[in-house]
């Protein structure tokens, strides 16, 4: 049996993350440390107390997310199990934690891309205003036909594809509420307005994918020692250059998550362990991958459980 690691995005964030980790492990502590020093803002004292606003912020939340991932996996390595995956994952800013893990990309250097990529991110939301909804329970098929109704009034796209019946739609508002109200016609479950602050994985983070080419060309890139499945191909990169390129695309560009999923196991993963904060993506892949098995290492617990 194969194992996957995944690594959850932006959205999984929660007040009181990675407090315990933090308190019980010393290898724990230090990513937190590291990355208070490389942002100059105490990061573990956001994370661990908020206030809850200050976490959300988009700059915030993705080096917040990444950091407690990496304190997990420190954790477990500390308690002397480390995580030994045979391919990695991603949620969209998942996919930075993903290239740590397999060795492709330094922590700090990690650290400094994400708090960019989330300034930057936050930058094309306040330069033109979009949003996203989340479309249960309609086909993709389906789905497409609603955003090609819901494109009469402006830019929008299929953002994410998650698992069977569950996607997200992302573009300008007006398009984005127009293409909901076509899918509740069509037979959708649930359309549900998110709460971020603009329109990610589409073409409105146009200056964003470009500030994030420049940062990443900046940034020294391995070969990684596993593979990681990118979200822009939903396929299995190991190579500096192709890893530069889809890290540099997929801010502006669907996240495959589904295809994703399908493709790792395909080749052969069938335990799926989610290291870091919520328990989205092991829920997607136990619909996704047929006979999977899924871990979840988030808190201490999870650490003592895996180690135990």
């Amino acid at each position: 049996m194969k194992t996957a690691a995944l690594f959850p995005g932006q959205g999984a964030q929660a007040v009181g993350m990675g407090k315990d980790l933090f308190e019980k492990s010393a290898a724990a502590r230090r990513p937190f440390e590291e990355a208070n020093a490389i942002l100059g803002i105490d990061l573990a004292k956001i994370c661990f107390e908020g206030p809850e606003e200050t976490l959300n912020r988009t700059d915030t939340c993705q080096p917040a997310i990444l950091v407690h991932s990496i304190a997990a996996i420190r954790a477990m390595e500390e308690k002397g199990a480390p995580l030994r995956a045979d391919v990695a994952a991603g949620l969209s800013l998942g996919e930075y934690t993903a290239h740590v893990f397999a060795g492709s990309i330094g922590f700090a250097d990690a650290v400094r891309l994400v708090r960019k990529r989330g300034e930057a991110m936050q930058a094309a939301c306040e330069a033109k205003a979009g949003t996203m909804a989340t479309v249960l329970g309609l086909d993709l098929a389906k789905l497409r036909e609603a955003v090609a109704e819901g494109a009469a009034k402006g830019i929008l796209v299929v953002a994410n594809i998650l698992g069977p019946g569950q996607a997200a739609i992302s573009g300008e508002v007006a398009a984005v509420e127009a293409a909901g109200e076509a899918a509740r016609r069509m037979g959708a479950k649930r359309v549900v307005m998110l709460k971020v602050a603009g329109a990610f994985h589409s073409p409105l983070m146009a200056s964003a994918v470009e500030a994030l080419k420049a940062a990443l060309a900046r940034t020294e890139i391995k070969t990684s020692v596993i593979p990681v499945v990118s979200n822009v191909t939903a396929a299995p990169v190991t190579d500096p250059a192709q890893i530069r390129e889809l890290l540099g695309r997929q801010v502006g560009e669907p996240v495959l998550w589904e295809d994703s999923n399908r493709r790792m196991g395909a080749d052969g993963a069938k335990r799926f362990v989610e290291v870091g904060p919520g328990k989205v993506l092991t829920g997607l892949a136990r619909k996704i991958v047929e006979g999977s098995e899924t871990v979840n290492v988030e808190a201490w617990s999870g650490v003592e459980a895996w180690t135990g």
